[in-house]
Order: C-alpha cells, then structure tokens, then sequence
C-alpha cells in the first residue's frame, strides 16, 4: 500500500496510494515532562490516493477536503516538486486520529515523485507534527510525532484483529499540544509485547490513561469491549477513532451492529500487527 508511484504512460498520470493509521497503540510522553512518542496501528483499509493529473500551475482537487491548498503547494515546493495539477481522495476522515493529512502529504508527494529521505521534515514542516507513514513498515518503530524521527526500531507486533469506527466530532491535532500522560513504561513493555493479549493489555492502558486526562467521560469503547469479548481496546490520543482488539478470527459476528448501536460511525474492521 505504501508502495512506489504507479505511471499511466498512455495518460501521463502519475498515482500513489498511502494507508493510513487507525490510532495508536501507545502515545505519551517518555517521563513526566519527556518528548512525545507513539507507536501506531497501521491500517491498510483506510488510505489515500493522490493523483498528478497533468502540468500547469497548481491545482488540487480533493475528496473530503483535507490540505489547505497553499499548505500543499508550499509543501511540494520544499521538496523541489514542479507545479502540476494534483487530485486526492481518501476513504478517511480528516481530524479522525486515522493519519489523513499526514498520508495526503505522502501521496502528494509520491505521486510528484519526491519520496527522498528529505519527506518527514517536510511534512513536519507542513503539519507540526506527522505520523510515521512515511515509513516502510509505520507500525515497527518508536516515533517521536514533533519531531518526525525514528526513536527506535521494534520487533513485529503479535497478529491481531480491530474493529472499529469513530467517536463524535472530528478532532485536528494541535502541535503545540503536549497534555499526554506518561507512558515510558508501556513504552518498554510493548517492545517485548509477546501476545495478542499482552498487546491488548498494553493499548488499553495508554487508551485509559489519555481517557481520564484528555476525555470523553462518556466515551463507550471500555464498556463496549467488554461486552463484545475483546482482549481490549484502543483509541486515537487525538482524534476520533476507537477500536477492540480480538485475536484472529474471534470478533463477533454482531461487533459491527453494537458499535453503530453505541454512536460509533464509519465502522470497519482489520487486521493489525504481525510481519509488514
């Protein structure tokens, strides 16, 4: 999915397709007044798609709106691209903690064939804070968000499976936003996260305490766990997304209509973890 620009000779179209995230396992800061880090859940069924459709001054079509258009154009411009007429589409809401500006950026960005190692400075530049997208493998790595780096390289995750949708109004990542709890020790256990339950255990932990930090007092997603047999569930430290962890092959055939029932929308399900 975050695979090299496809070319349409026949056309001169230039596409690339960027999955998206689907929340975070762990987000937080390392020790009380450490930088912020996190470790994201890696969604192949939510993406971006952006296409170069032809030459000319700028122009970006896109389906929902997701960049500031200027913001793009600057964004291109510091990576060396030529102007050129761009459309994006994604399959995720913006504001919804799933990575959609941030893979909107990478698509622009690889379909302008600008995918150099110069591309997370560019979009922290951009955002003031990015998903690890970029990334070969987004799900392997310890990242620091403010300052788009790699903090350190991890094992693959046990396989598991999520299902969930989005919790209420759409909620933008601020940068200068620092009120996250400390999650230094999760941090160390999911580096050697064994199991899907440990995992589980782990996520739900970071869900909990960005919950009783950041809110809603309200937010159904303990509750629908337990009720549905999950190992656990985790959620977007910004943004709307909520999900439940089950080992593979274990989520109820109703989950979906539960959720729906609880408020959640755009509900799906997907595989997490394992081998990129």
């Amino acid at each position: 999915m975050n695979g090299a620009p496809q070319l349409n000779p026949a056309e001169g179209r230039r596409s690339a397709t960027v999955a998206g995230h689907f929340g975070e396992w762990v987000q937080g800061r390392l020790g009380p007044g450490g930088p912020l880090a996190l470790v994201t859940v890696a969604c192949p069924a939510l993406c971006v798609r952006a296409t170069r459709a032809g030459d000319g001054a700028f122009a970006l079509r896109q389906d929902p709106e997701i960049l500031d258009t200027d913001l793009a154009r600057a964004f291109l411009a510091r990576l060396g691209a030529p102007e050129g007429r761009f459309v994006l589409r994604a399959s995720m809401p913006p504001g919804g903690g799933a990575g959609a500006s941030t893979a909107a950026l990478v698509a622009l960005a690889r379909a302008a064939r600008r995918d150099g190692p110069g591309l997370a400075a560019a979009c922290l530049a951009a955002e003031g804070a990015t998903d690890p997208l970029m990334e070969p493998d987004p799900q392997s790595v310890l990242w620091a968000p403010r300052a788009a780096r790699v903090l350190a390289r991890l094992a693959p995750l046990p396989r598991v499976e999520i299902v969930g949708g989005f919790l209420g109004a759409p909620q933008r990542t601020e940068p200068a936003d620092m009120r996250f709890p400390d999650v230094a020790d999760l941090v160390e256990a999911v580096q050697r996260a064994g199991s899907a339950t440990a995992l589980a255990r782990i996520a739900t932990r970071s869900a909990e305490r960005c919950t009783a930090l950041r809110g809603p007092a309200d937010d159904p997603t303990p509750r629908l766990a337990r009720a549905l047999g999950a190992l656990g569930h985790l959620r977007a430290h910004t943004g709307s997304a909520r999900g439940l962890i089950f080992a593979p092959g274990t989520i109820p055939d109703h989950a979906e209509e539960a959720l729906r029932a609880a408020g959640l929308a755009r509900v799906l399900r997907f595989a997490a973890g394992g081998p990129a």
